[in-house]
């Protein structure tokens, strides 16, 4: 029996020798054994490879037939094989063996203790055999000797029964006769509870047999007393020494004496105002301009352990008293909370509004969630007053004032910037030494902006943490997130700083004219990074750290890069033209206030000239340090020469022979006219493209077109003409290097030179190799 309970322990139990050496072979040894036994056939069968368990000639089928096998073995099997198989049976036996030893072996302990819990079992049962039939003995004596006793006590036991009730009809009369004189010790005492359970108990009976002499006078003199006690109640509790709880109590005495309910539900009321109206009062005067306005999360500590929390022990208290009133009763309670919460949440908002212009948000946020976590307890005891939404009201409304806060602080520290750049790029003219680059003054801008964004988010991000008790509300989880950070945060301070940017961009006898060219092209990069990369990353940063929730739609990001880069290109062409602007000022002035009839015969090139070169070459520094440098047109090996040679062309040469006539000029405005015909048109305020290159063929038409336009109102001598023809020649010398084709320089030149010729009376040009030296020497 032994042998088979620990062979029945089946493979799942532990054994206590070496398991973790060899658990396939403990496996295959247990199925071994079990199979050897004939204990489970079905983990034998299941342990066959054989398809058909009734095969006779499987070694492991339970219906194994040791002749038929060898006969099958002998007549399909030659003698290598036969042998073979033998040294295999004879190997598999002796590992069988070997394994079935060590299964008894590791499982020996297991034997021996199967055989000593066996053995304790018999003695056992044997006396507990024993000790029941003790029992059972035990128990028909016992039941014997009850039934003798009942029946002798039968008799006595009914006349025991009719004097206990008799005795308890006495103590019943004693203590209505004892009443009057309790109630008025009770009283006398103060124990008014007391005295109450004393009337109640009473009540029923002295009513029922008040028709009786003796019960009716008891019934008079306890009327009495009751009279005085309600009397002295009332007292109690329109004195309001007291606190709450034992106002209460006052009412539940005055109630169990038959009070009128309604009367003292209003008396109730009337004093839960009063001692509320003193928290109010306490809290308004905290408020006041005198003394200094105490710490916002001290504020709604006060207000909650003081008001909030006398006005749950009011709710809960009235509810306890007064719940027979109905629907009734619960509609007072509502109007009184739904009263005195409002007044309460105009001080808190009062005190909310305080801290609007702080920039942290943690304390504020730690006030509201204490404000909102202490107003959902009245709100669960008064659901029809409505205080858990109106709390969570003014949380959202001071959610939505922080979010406009916090967008005029990005406005400011935009603005701010802005004002750090003009004065950054004054002070090196004022002081006479270098500042810092704009690359420089960019990089400085846009961390400070990114910064500012991300404390910003930071900040708001706290509305929406998990331990904070309104963090759950619809509001915070969608509305606030979506069209409040998302839409009108970031994307309101994108927008607005694009206005803002955009602002500069006025006409230059407005704002625009006071706008450092410097400032307008950093802003057009800094629009150009936001549209390539800022934007993407603020907006999905911000989406990342507020899960939006909400379905409503927002501002795709290719909306916001389309809004930046047209702002960029509008300040780029906006500084192209105030620095074109500025040059031809140049240009213009000193074409107009030059009489260029009675001017000598050119020896140099003006400084006017001079000037507008040195501008151009400082505004392409200016613009190389922000923007690449461009395509350009394939330039002629003799760019720097080109001028002179259009000059000494045929056409020239003709319009400027000696051999002019009087109907010259006709025939030269016939010719010119013709070649405008074929001449490319030049569009001189075509749009501008991100790259230095387009940016000065931008000045430098705006510049050029302006000096043939006042070359085209003057009308100029022989000396003026060869003084215009100097001068061009010098400008073709340095500006074609700076625009993308240098045709354009080499056309709007040649116009020049030719509006110069046509208005002049007697156009005799300079000898070609006099403008070179002319100008190599200028």
């Amino acid at each position: 029996m032994a042998a088979a309970a620990a062979v029945g322990s089946g493979p799942g139990d532990s054994p206590e020798g070496p398991e973790a050496d060899a658990p396939e072979r403990r496996r295959k040894a247990h199925g071994m054994l079990k199979l050897y036994y004939g204990l489970s056939e079905g983990e034998a069968a299941g342990h066959s490879a054989g398809p058909d368990p009734l095969d006779p000639t499987d070694l492991n089928g339970a219906h194994f037939d040791p002749e038929v096998y060898l006969d099958k073995l002998r007549r399909e099997c030659p003698l290598a094989q036969l042998m073979d198989s033998e040294t295999d049976m004879v190997r598999q036996i002796r590992a069988l063996d070997s394994d079935m030893q060590t299964l008894v072996y590791e499982n020996y302990n297991k034997f021996i203790s199967a055989t000593d819990t066996i053995r304790k079992m018999k003695n056992d049962f044997r006396k507990m055999e024993d000790e029941m039939d003790r029992l059972a003995t035990n128990m028909a004596v016992i039941t014997n000797f009850s039934a003798r006793i009942s029946a002798t006590l039968q008799d006595r036991h009914e006349r025991i029964t009719k004097l206990a009730g008799v005795h308890a009809l006495l103590r019943k009369l004693q203590f209505l006769f004892e009443l009057p004189s309790r109630l008025t010790k009770c009283v006398e005492l103060g124990a008014y509870g007391q005295a109450v359970r004393y009337q109640g108990r009473a009540r029923a009976v002295l009513q029922q047999y008040q028709h009786l002499p003796s019960f009716r006078a008891i019934q008079d003199d306890c009327q009495v007393i009751t009279a005085r006690l309600a009397q002295q109640l009332r007292q109690r509790f329109r004195e309001g020494c007291s606190g709450a709880p034992e106002q209460a109590e006052c009412v539940e005495l005055l109630l169990a004496l038959g009070e009128p309910a309604e009367e003292l539900c209003e008396e109730f009321l009337a004093h839960a105002r009063g001692r509320l109206e003193e928290e109010l009062s306490s809290l308004e005067t905290e408020l006041g301009p005198s003394p200094p306005a105490p710490d916002v999360l001290e504020f709604t500590d006060r207000g909650g352990n003081g008001f909030v929390g006398g006005l749950c022990q009011v709710a809960a208290a009235y509810q306890e008293l007064f719940a027979a009133q109905g629907p009734t009763g619960t509609q007072k309670l509502a109007a009184f909370a739904r009263e005195l919460g409002g007044r309460y949440f105009v001080l808190v908002e009062r005190r909310l509004a305080q801290e609007q212009g702080g920039s942290d948000n943690s304390l504020l946020v730690r006030a509201l969630d204490r404000f909102h976590r202490r107003l959902r307890a009245p709100g669960a005891l008064l659901a029809a007053a409505g205080l858990s939404e109106s709390a969570t009201e003014i949380v959202e409304r001071v959610a939505r004032e922080r979010l406009s806060h916090h967008l005029q602080g990005l406005r400011a520290a935009f603005l701010s910037c802005l004002t750090d750049v003009r004065q950054a790029l004054a002070a090196p003219r004022l002081a006479g030494k270098e500042g810092p680059s704009l690359a420089e003054l960019l990089a400085n801008v846009a961390s400070s902006i990114l910064s500012h964004i991300k404390a910003s988010l930071a900040s708001v991000h706290l509305f929406t943490a998990k331990e904070v008790s309104f963090s759950n509300k619809p509001y915070f989880r969608g509305e606030f997130c979506s069209q409040g950070v998302r839409e009108g945060l970031i994307v309101g301070f994108i927008r607005s700083m694009c206005q803002t940017a955009q602002s500069f961009c006025d006409s230059p006898g407005e704002k625009g004219g006071a706008t450092p060219p410097a400032l307008l092209l950093l802003l057009s990069r800094l629009c150009l990074d936001y549209e390539t990369a800022t934007i993407s990353y603020i907006l999905t940063l911000t989406d990342e750290q507020f899960l939006v929730q909400d379905q409503s739609p927002v501002t795709p990001v290719s909306t916001l890069c389309a809004e930046a880069r047209e702002t960029a290109r509008r300040l780029l062409t906006h500084y192209v033209k105030v620095q074109g602007l500025v040059i031809s000022q140049m240009l213009r002035k000193s074409v107009e206030t030059r009489d260029w009839l009675s001017t000598l015969e050119p020896r140099n090139v003006r400084a006017v000239m001079k000037r507008v070169v040195e501008d151009t070459t400082a505004i392409d520094v200016q613009v190389g340090l922000l923007y690449e440098e461009g395509v350009r047109k394939a330039q002629s090996s003799d760019s720097s020469k080109r001028t002179f040679s259009v000059y000494s062309s045929s056409r020239q040469q003709g319009r400027y022979a000696p051999s002019y006539t009087p109907s010259a000029p006709m025939d030269t405005n016939l010719l010119s006219n013709i070649q405008k015909l074929f001449s490319e048109r030049i569009d001189v305020f075509s749009p501008v493209e991100f790259n230095k290159v387009s940016v000065l063929t931008g000045i430098i038409k705006i510049s050029l077109k302006t000096l043939l336009e006042c070359v085209r109102l003057r009308t100029f001598g022989r000396f003026g003409l060869q003084q215009v023809q100097v001068d061009c020649h010098f400008l073709q010398l340095y500006l074609w290097r700076f625009v993308a084709d240098e045709e354009l320089v080499h056309l709007l030149l040649d116009e020049v030179v030719a509006s110069a010729a046509l208005r002049c009376p007697d156009p005799v040009p300079m000898e070609p190799s006099v403008v070179e030296v002319i100008c190599e020497r200028g």
